[in-house]
């Protein structure tokens, strides 16, 4: 598994940053943070949540970033280069391979649903939201997702868009579409913003957002904070590990980890801002996820004098979400295979794209015609989840907590002190201390946590919290 070909890199820190951050900037910071934040002590859970993404999420992209630049390569023969050059097992490698794995796994389902972002691109900027009531925008939905061909033709759509971008490589390709993609993001949030703050409900929704609620903060509060933020800085699936391989040396990473930290939270705490005064305008119900995006927001959008424009632009920040990450998560299987075969990129991407699409009709067939279809139902485990259930616990409950703590494992433990010093360019300092001690306890601790949170039986997880409030008493 040598590399044949030679690493772009990136034009300047800030395409670096515009692309780390439009990866770690996805569909689950506009639907799911706000809602999440609010339903578990709006203020309290989000100064948690700050505190615990940067004592757990950002070590981890730090150090997964500075991997990626000291091998130089794909996530998988960058593993390799490192284990051989320290002598370490080879084993390592499985960081490599797991979140080259994972992206590519994610990608095929993320695709399904950035292609309902388009479909309902479509539909807001022709008026298709017009009049809708709960009952039949939720009609609406049911019957998009339920059409196995409606769903095909758009999740083909967004795959293709994707593929086009990654097919032109690092400067024709991703620095271009992030460059043009993420500043627009940041300027429909602003603007969708203000918007937002001007109308009956934005009162309401902040308090709904930002009351600091302890009274809700429990120790599954903590889990949940730790969840959210490790998945949501978008770590441990080889993406950081690939774009940190087109870093210049000059470029601090810790300095840049923080930048794209705290503008991923910033982006979920702004989609805040958005959404709620909306749904508590229009007395809609604040309900959680795909529910929230697809069926609840387009009767809002319907009943506004200029629910045409604002629809169409949420649906526009929604999609360029999802293009950004999943571009990122294309990455690190198109740098392994443009380094193995002496193929043309362009021919590479639309392989490993369409084998992605391909893998994504079951997540499609997931909706309609495979929806009572369980595959692992006969080993006894998983019994009633769909193919799509069974790829994103798979991934997202198994494969990236593992990779998160082997990454921390491998750069706290695997290397040397004076390694990692040099491999970042810094020296002795309490930040340093602070970040690798981290890195080396606080971490592993942490995502054995999300290891037991993901896997223990509601009736276990309820056992535990009255056990760990006796002790607190």
């Amino acid at each position: 598994m040598q590399a044949t070909k030679q690493h772009a890199h990136w034009s300047s820190r800030f395409t670096f940053l515009m692309a780390a951050i439009g990866s770690a900037v996805g569909l689950g910071n506009i639907w799911r943070f706000p809602f999440v934040a609010g339903e578990n002590g709006g203020g309290a859970f989000i100064l948690i949540y700050l505190v615990t993404t940067l004592a757990i999420g950002l070590p981890i992209l730090v150090a997964e970033v500075m991997l990626g630049r000291m091998g130089a390569e794909s996530p998988i023969n960058a593993m390799i280069k490192l284990a051989r050059t320290h002598r370490r097992s080879m084993l390592w490698v499985i960081i490599g391979l797991g979140g080259t794995f994972g992206a590519f796994v994610i990608v095929s389902y993320y695709s399904v649903i950035g292609g309902w972002a388009l479909k309902y691109l479509l539909e807001a900027a022709t008026g298709g939201f017009h009049g809708l009531t709960a009952e039949t925008s939720g009609a609406m939905f049911d019957d998009f997702t339920g059409s196995a061909s409606a769903l095909t033709v758009w999740h083909s759509a967004f795959m293709a868009i994707n593929i086009g971008i990654v097919a032109w490589g690092v400067h024709n390709g991703i620095e271009r579409a992030v460059s043009v993609m993420m500043p627009l993001l940041f300027a429909l949030l602003v603007a969708m913003a203000i918007y937002a703050a001007g109308t009956p409900g934005s009162a309401e929704a902040t308090e709904f957002f930002f009351s600091a609620d302890f009274s809700k903060v429990t120790p599954k509060t903590f889990l949940i904070a730790i969840g959210q933020g490790f998945f949501s800085v978008g770590v441990a699936l080889g993406s950081m590990m690939a774009y940190g391989a087109y870093l210049d040396e000059q470029v601090s990473i810790p300095k840049s980890a923080v930048i794209i930290v705290l503008a991923d939270t910033g982006v979920a705490i702004l989609a805040g801002f958005v959404i709620f005064p909306l749904v508590f305008t229009f007395a809609l119900e604040p309900g959680a996820g795909a529910g929230l995006v697809f069926a609840t927001l387009p009767i809002a959008f319907g009943q506004m004098d200029n629910g045409v424009l604002i629809g169409t632009l949420f649906f526009l920040l929604l999609t360029v979400a999802a293009i950004t990450s999943a571009i990122s998560l294309l990455e690190p299987t198109i740098a392994w295979a443009d380094e193995k075969f002496e193929t043309p990129r362009p021919q590479l991407a639309f392989i490993v794209g369409v084998s992605a699409w391909g893998l994504g009709l079951a997540t499609v067939l997931s909706f309609n015609l495979w929806s009572k279809v369980f595959p692992l139902a006969s080993l006894g485990v998983l019994e009633d989840k769909t193919f799509f259930d069974v790829f994103d616990f798979s991934v997202t409950s198994l494969v990236m907590p593992t990779i998160g703590l082997l990454i921390a494992l491998f750069a706290g433990w695997a290397l040397s002190k004076e390694t990692v010093q040099e491999a970042l360019g810094v020296g002795d300092s309490a930040l340093f201390t602070l970040w690798r001690f981290s890195l080396r306890v606080l971490v592993p601790l942490a995502i054995l946590g999300i290891f037991l949170s993901n896997l223990l039986t509601d009736e276990q997880k309820e056992a535990i919290g009255i056990f760990l409030a006796a002790l607190g008493n």
